[in-house]
């Protein structure tokens, strides 16, 4: 594929106003792993939160209120920080906001109490939303034709970086301690930052129109008026509530007997969703081509069924293994496709469209991390594969009951 256009000015109004800067494969690469760090620091707590809570006093039934707050704060920088990128020059956004998450790590990582720990985790969400700003940054720089596909291979690369964070913060805390995961993400943010000052186009914007209070009031008038909006930040808020109804008591049945894991080989099961997110990165280029809706009801009977096998997970490992492979490519084709139908209206607009779509991820996210854990200490992981189940049931009624209120521009083929 050949990544290369003319297009719009960035700030112009219309799709293809005159020329800017050439998007090349190389950055698109950074886009993706740059995103996938960012995602990632919001998510390296969620098979740390044993030995987190047990670090600084926290019950295990508490414990998901590390990953609550997290998501908490990831949702007020949907909201106050994400739609700048329509007013400022988005390099120097995404940069500082980078450097700041370089600062609010450190402070996670060496917190010496609860409530330091929760403020830092806040911090860290309200600027992980950089991720986002990337999305929307890219998309700005895709041809229509292809920018389902573009914005594609950069939400792979969140995906991928939300499941290898187990992974990662596993192993690293298996080998020193859940602190070195925050401290050593510190070092490679900082990093990601000084390749994104050099690579990352710089921007040239007419004056504002609008005032920073009517630009946020503006996220409203947009959730009112764009219809496809709604019905996929919806869609949204529910299968990020699903995956996080997995993602967050996962480490409690697996560490415990008669698994008895470590934290290097519950992170494993992080490869196994990264594989499951791989095998859907086409997702956004069949929405490209008119099959948005299709992909979206297959992918949501996959969510559904995946939870078949996680069920029993008392009679093997494998079942687990398939229902997370089944589960996470069901969760990133949706995700893809919401993306590539919401970017097709408002180009002047694509950062308040993503923000407006991810702060009901976000919800989705806060209530599936914050329950879970509670139904797993009353119901065990046969009340979690339950809930889940039914979220995933919920989400394919309202998708069936929402067919004919999409508008057709949102579902039909790009040329």
């Amino acid at each position: 594929m050949t990544i290369r256009q003319d297009a719009a000015p960035f700030g112009a109004v219309g799709e293809n106003a005159c020329v800017q800067p050439v998007l090349t494969r190389a950055t698109v690469f950074l886009f993706a792993l740059a995103s996938g760090l960012a995602v990632a620091n919001a998510y390296f707590a969620h098979p740390l939160l044993d030995v987190m809570a047990d670090d600084l006093g926290l019950s295990r039934s508490i414990a998901g209120l590390i990953v609550g707050t997290t998501q908490l704060g990831y949702g007020l920088g949907l909201i106050l920080l994400v739609p700048l990128g329509d007013l400022v020059d988005r390099r120097k956004l995404i940069v500082a906001q980078s450097l700041l998450s370089v600062v609010a790590l450190l402070c996670a990582g060496f917190s010496t109490s609860a409530a330091m720990l929760l403020g830092s985790m806040v911090s860290v969400g309200f600027l992980a939303v950089v991720t986002q700003a990337l999305v929307a940054y890219v998309a700005s720089l895709a041809r229509p034709s292809e920018r389902g596909h573009i914005v594609g291979m950069v939400t792979s690369g969140i995906v991928l970086g939300i499941l290898l964070a187990r992974s990662v913060a596993g192993t690293l805390t298996d080998l020193s301690g859940w602190r070195i995961v925050y401290v050593a993400s510190a070092l490679l943010t900082l990093l990601i930052a000084l390749l994104l000052w050099r690579a990352l186009p710089r921007q040239t914007r007419p004056p504002p129109r609008l005032s920073y209070r009517a630009l946020i009031v503006s996220l409203a008038t947009l959730f009112v008026e764009e219809p496809v909006l709604r019905i996929r930040a919806v869609i949204a808020m529910l299968i990020f509530a699903n995956i996080t109804t997995l993602l967050a008591p996962l480490v409690l049945p697996l560490t415990a007997p008669p698994f008895s894991m470590s934290h290097t080989q519950v992170g494993l099961f992080g490869l196994a969703g990264a594989a499951g997110a791989l095998g859907a990165m086409r997702a956004g280029r069949w929405a490209d081509r008119g099959h948005g809706q299709a992909v979206t009801g297959i992918a949501l009977g996959l969510m559904l069924f995946a939870w078949l096998p996680m069920a029993l997970l008392d009679h093997s490992i494998l079942w687990l293994v398939a229902g997370v492979l089944i589960i996470d490519f069901g969760l990133q084709a949706t995700h893809v496709t919401n993306q590539g139908m919401i970017y097709r209206v408002r180009p002047e607009a694509q950062n308040r469209l993503t923000a407006v779509y991810m702060v009901f991820y976000s919800l989705g996210s806060a209530l599936g991390s914050s329950t879970s854990t509670i139904i797993y200490a009353h119901a065990g992981w046969t009340g979690v594969c339950l809930s889940g189940a039914a979220i995933s049931l919920v989400t394919i009624v309202f998708w069936a009951l929402t067919l004919r209120a999409t508008p057709l521009a949102a579902t039909q083929r790009v040329a």
